[in-house]
């Protein structure tokens, strides 16, 4: 019995030290802490742009009887008009580029319902064939995933874009534009980088011990409460 009580006192102390090693940093943003820095990016560094994404939207792929009713002659027309669209406005610049504001929409972060929503404001430009360069405007309605890389040990966010709302382009093409705006979004802003766990992390000296311990994250986890997204990162302490 006294060897079983020993046994159990053991492991309760091995217990205890496991968690001594282990400690939780808690980190708070607000809605005002994106404002301010979203107010900071648009004033101070050049406008964030990226090129238009090329995309095949399943609805605008022809059937096989459609394109078999094409000729030859159709085919090369198109194919030189496009040619000749592209040399006459040399100075269509085929990009997005988010805006601070459009159409009294701002790109800002919103935390509603336990969920992070990013309305994100844009203008841009294209050239489709027979038409010229076509600019447009509007915002896309996104909401952000929060995921964990440990290898980096970065808190990333995954923007997923639910809806455009298009304006600007005088009814020209506004679904396909539609399309390259939700498939530049998805594919060119992410992962968003939130949070960078290893700049919280600091080298702790132990003197007459012979060395020093650093914090290393192994786990983080967030939720939203009261308009704030609290980040609860779990550190462990290793040898330095």
């Amino acid at each position: 019995m006294k060897k079983i009580t020993a046994a159990l006192c053991a492991l309760l102390m091995l217990a205890s030290f496991a968690r001594a090693q282990s400690a939780e940093v808690t980190v708070s943003l607000n809605e005002r802490f994106f404002d301010a820095l979203l107010d900071a990016i648009f004033t101070n560094l050049k406008t964030p742009s990226f090129p238009i994404a090329a995309v095949s939207p399943k609805s605008e792929v022809r059937s096989p009887q459609s394109l078999s009713a094409i000729s030859s002659f159709q085919k090369n027309n198109q194919s030189i008009e496009n040619r000749k669209s592209k040399i006459e406005n040399p100075l269509c610049d085929e990009s997005i580029r988010l805006q601070r504001e459009i159409d009294g929409v701002r790109t800002a972060v919103r935390f509603r319902d336990g969920k992070i929503y990013a309305p994100i404001a844009f203008a841009g430009s294209y050239n489709p064939p027979f038409v010229g360069c076509v600019d447009f405007q509007g915002y896309a309605e996104t909401n952000i995933e929060l995921e964990f890389d440990k290898q980096k040990q970065t808190l990333v966010g995954r923007a997923r874009v639910l809806n455009v709302v298009l304006s600007g382009t005088g009814g020209v093409g506004s679904a396909f534009v539609t399309k390259i705006v939700q498939n530049s979004l998805d594919k060119k802003i992410n992962p968003l980088s939130i949070l960078s766990t290893d700049k919280l992390s600091f080298l702790i000296p132990v003197q007459n011990a012979g060395g020093s311990l650093r914090m290393r994250a192994n786990g983080i986890r967030s939720e939203i409460v009261g308009g704030a997204l609290n980040i609860y990162i779990a550190f462990e302490f290793v040898k330095g």
